[in-house]
This record gives structure tokens, C-alpha cells and sequence, in this order.
């Protein structure tokens, strides 16, 4: 059989603002304050970047009551629902919230429209911490939805003020299909001026449509866990690509790139390029002989970090953060 010629990189892939900016609240808190740092939830949704943060001093907790008392607490990127910020408020955390800020924005309109008498249909997967931290920025009146077929069985208690709200890693054409049949259902529902999917999922997922009619098969580089890593995979086979998604270079398959000339490559928003980087070698010792890139949108957006977290206070000296191109293999 033969084996893969040539890898064609996804232009942009791997982390976005949000996900950079989450794992430096973390790495900084802990290099101020010394570990443990307590996180509630994975940080981001990778198993290499939460595994290199345990290492480092970072405790991954669910639930409240295994945070001690006078500890430090980390929001992960997903954002937690009113009830979860209120009670770690009431038991006396140091609090630092990495939500990202496209999150928190979806927050924020919820709030606002909901003190107005809006109620929601928000479209989304049950279960992901995204939505229970969506969903829970109110006790009542907001409905989830997550297939087309939903829309017809869902019972807003009214109609005239009702507003749409997403989960912001959705796959754009999925969502866009959802929409309309809430439109179609709903013809006065209030829409998100701008969409709530995030600029970095759809830039990764506009990326996967360029880059699947030109290789043979896929390779998503993202934990099982991490929806926008899902969907950039569905994507790709839903544009007639074979299509797999792996957490590491470890679980490559060498029968997947028997017979294949060209091999295609992405990241999910929370994998890092160290990730992307051992899969291109592995993909290599495969037999493929040259990598290159694709044209693509360069990603430029930066939030900043919370207060308290930018330089240590006690010696005026920046606190040093590793970035993801240039970690080493315990990253």
C-alpha cells in the first residue's frame, strides 16, 4: 500500500484567546499564590493541557465542597451558573474567573433581556458545562433545544418576548439549521445581533471546509470531550472526508493512511500546537514527506487577564508565562 505524501496544515487551528487566556489565569494564579490552585471544572476541555496543570499544582474539583476554606478558586473557560458564583462567593473564595469573554457576553444579554421579561430558547448540548452555566444565569425561562426536532416540542411559557441564545462551539450549520426552525415556529423571536458562535470556532470550522476537498482523510487533533473539537470532525466527514479525531499522536492508526497521498490537519480550539506538532512527526515516520500550510485568516484577538493576576504586586516583577508553540514535552 502506499503510504501519505503530503500533510496539509488547517489555517488557523489549536488555541484561541479565550482558551490561551483561561490556561494563563491558571498558571499565574498558581505561580503567585502557590498550588494548590483549586479549578472547577477542566480548565479547558484537553486532557494534555488539564494533566499538565495537575502536575504543576493545579486541583480539578466539581463540586463546591471540595474547595477548602481560604482557598483559591478558577472559574474554567465554560463559565458556571449564578448558583455556583453566589455560594463560592458566601464561603469566602479568592475568586478569578476565566470565562471567556465571548461566554460571559451570552451571560450578560441573558441577564439584560430577562429583566425585561424575555424568556429563552437556547440551542445547545444538555450536559456540556457551557450550557449549565448559560442556562443557570436564570432559575426559569430558558429552554434548551438541540436538534431541529426539538423546536416543535418546546413550551416557552409565552411568546411575545422570546429570545435566542447559543452555545458558542456549536457547528455553525448546525445551529444555522436550528435557528430557522425556531424563526419558522417563532416569527418574532429576537436573534443575537451577532451570532453567539465564537469567531475562533467558526474560523476553525471554515478552515475544515477549505482544507477537506483537498486530502484524503482528516485529522482533528482534541480531546473526546471538547465540542468545538467534535464538531470540526463531523464537519469534515459531513463534506464526504474521512475524518478521524485523536487526543494524541499515540492513538493514530497507521490503516487509516494506507492508500492516502494527502492528509489533512486541524486542532481543536483547546489542543495545543506541542499536540499538532508530535502528530506531524508521527504522520512523518508513516512515511509522509512534506508539510505545508494553507492559507488562512491570522487570529489576532487578546483578552486581558483578570485583576490581581498581571504583575506580583509584592516584587514588581512579570510573572513568567509559557506559551503553548514553545512548551516542552510535559506541557
Amino acid at each position: 500500500m502506499s503510504k501519505p505524501q503530503e500533510i496539509v496544515l488547517a489555517e488557523p487551528r489549536g488555541f484561541c484567546a479565550g482558551v490561551d487566556r483561561a490556561i494563563e489565569i491558571v498558571e499565574r494564579a498558581i505561580a503567585k499564590f502557590g498550588a494548590p490552585i483549586y479549578v472547577r471544572h477542566e480548565i479547558v476541555h484537553n486532557t494534555f493541557v488539564v494533566n499538565d496543570l495537575k502536575t504543576r499544582g493545579a486541583i480539578f474539583i466539581e463540586e463546591l465542597d471540595d474547595v477548602p476554606p481560604g482557598a483559591t478558586l478558577v472559574f474554567s473557560a465554560h463559565g458556571v451558573s449564578q448558583a455556583v458564583q453566589q455560594e463560592a462567593k458566601r464561603r469566602g473564595f479568592q475568586i478569578f474567573d476565566a470565562t471567556c469573554p465571548l461566554v460571559s457576553k451570552v451571560h450578560v444579554e441573558v441577564a439584560k433581556l430577562a429583566k425585561e421579561g424575555y424568556e429563552f430558547i437556547m440551542i445547545g448540548h444538555k450536559g456540556h458545562p457551557e450550557v449549565e452555566g448559560t442556562m443557570g444565569q436564570l432559575d426559569h425561562g430558558i429552554h434548551l433545544v438541540e436538534e431541529v426536532e426539538d423546536v416543535a416540542t418546546v413550551q416557552p411559557g409565552q411568546t411575545e418576548l422570546l429570545a435566542v441564545v447559543t452555545q458558542t462551539t456549536l457547528s455553525v450549520d448546525d445551529a444555522a439549521a436550528i435557528m430557522a426552525a425556531v424563526r419558522e415556529r417563532f416569527p418574532q423571536v429576537r436573534v443575537p445581533k451577532q451570532q453567539d458562535i465564537c469567531y475562533a470556532t467558526q474560523n476553525r470550522q471554515d478552515a475544515v471546509k477549505v482544507l477537506s476537498p483537498q486530502v484524503d482523510v482528516v485529522i482533528v487533533v482534541g480531546s473526546p470531550t471538547s465540542s468545538n473539537s467534535n464538531r470540526l470532525r463531523e464537519l469534515a466527514a459531513r463534506l464526504g472526508t474521512r475524518a478521524y479525531m485523536v487526543d494524541n499522536a499515540q492513538e493514530l492508526q497507521p490503516d487509516w493512511f494506507e492508500g492516502v497521498a494527502r492528509v489533512g490537519l486541524t486542532a481543536g480550539a483547546s489542543a495545543p500546537e506541542v499536540l499538532v506538532r508530535e502528530v506531524i512527526d508521527r504522520i512523518k515516520a508513516l512515511g509522509a514527506t512534506s508539510v505545508r500550510s494553507m492559507n488562512g485568516i491570522e487570529e489576532t484577538v487578546k483578552f486581558p487577564l483578570p485583576k490581581g493576576l498581571k504583575i506580583d504586586a509584592a516584587t514588581g516583577l512579570e510573572i513568567e508565562v509559557r506559551k503553548a508553540p514553545e512548551l516542552g514535552p510535559g506541557r
